[in-house]
């Protein structure tokens, strides 16, 4: 064997035995398990839409779903953050019929029915608004592991810190990713269309 080659054989034997047993004592310890299993987001709900409608997790079989978590009174993040899905649903055309877009409530005490039917008018028709009770709320937001918090203001007040993701879920109702709303809405809506 060539002097030059040897070398390299050697060290190249020596890292695959270190990567080999790596790869072994990271699965001995539990490590690996977390690489492949898909994230835990999602599960179970029981919510009202604006029109009084009762929507569960299983209203979402057979569609890609888009849910974005927000409040009514939201000053900044929320609108904008439905502004753009409104103009990603309103690029698909009649592909948005195929396509659920939720607005769920981290704000039970302030958005009724009512309010999230007034505040949903100036967004794409396509949106669907749920809220529910405090208990109903804390679980959907535990299930999609939503940050939500209520956070006093000076006047009396409050304002609610939240998660500002959009999730995108698949025809079969499992967690994706979060959907980038940072493109064109023609890019977002071409991406959306793969999940159809």
């Amino acid at each position: 064997m060539d002097r030059t080659i040897r070398p390299l054989v050697i060290v190249a034997a020596f890292a695959g035995s270190l990567l080999v047993g790596l790869l072994v004592m990271l699965w001995v310890l539990g490590g690996l398990q977390n690489v492949t299993a898909p994230a835990a987001i999602g599960g179970p709900f029981q919510l009202t839409d604006q029109s009084g409608q009762t929507v569960t997790e299983k209203n979402m079989q057979g569609h890609p779903t888009l849910i974005f978590f927000g409040f009514t009174h939201c000053p900044d993040v929320c609108p904008t953050s439905l502004f753009e899905i409104s103009e990603v649903l309103r690029a698909m055309g009649k592909d948005a019929d195929l396509v659920n877009a939720y607005f769920i409530s981290v704000d039970p005490e302030r958005d009724t029915t009512q309010a999230v039917k007034e505040y949903l008018s100036s967004f794409d028709p396509h949106l669907k608004g749920l809220t529910g009770n405090p208990d109903q709320i804390a679980k959907v937001i535990s299930a999609y592991r939503v940050y939500a918090r209520k956070v006093p203001l000076k006047d009396g007040d409050y304002t609610m810190d939240h998660t500002a993701l959009v999730y995108l879920m698949d025809r079969q109702g499992k967690f994706v990713s979060p959907f980038n709303l940072k493109r064109t809405p023609e890019e977002a809506a071409a991406d959306l269309r793969r999940y159809l």
